[in-house]
């Protein structure tokens, strides 16, 4: 057997198992949040959210809507520079992310059972 003919059966099989493996997670809920800022922004997610009274006046005056900060939760940078995670009782994270062409961070308390959405800060 030629090293053509070996390198294609490979190529043959690699291809079959890869559809194999589409098909098999498709439509499932993976993820591979290992990174620092993926884990931290699953493990807020996964808790009941608590808006504080900051942020209740932020989505009346409809500086952001729940939306813009459902996408900063999902979608945002951890600052650890600004955060305390290690804080007892609870972690407090900073989050930035860039919404509408505007800066914004979100401070969250992320306790045991609850994140509590403590702070909005938006620059301009």
């Amino acid at each position: 057997m030629s090293l053509i003919q070996r390198i294609g059966y490979y190529l043959g099989g690699f291809s079959i198992g890869l559809v194999i493996l589409a098909f098999f997670l498709n439509g499932k809920k993976t993820s591979c949040s290992y990174g620092p800022d993926s884990r931290v922004l699953k493990n807020i997610n996964s808790k009941n959210l608590i808006y504080s009274q900051n942020i209740s006046e932020a989505l009346k005056s409809a500086e952001i809507d729940s939306f813009g900060i459902t996408y900063i939760l999902k979608k945002g940078d951890i600052n650890f520079s600004e955060s305390t995670p290690r804080q007892e009782p609870c972690g407090v994270y900073t989050i930035d992310a860039n919404y509408n062409k505007k800066d914004v961070s979100l401070v969250v308390q992320n306790c045991d059972s609850t994140a509590t959405l403590q702070n909005l800060i938006i620059k301009k």
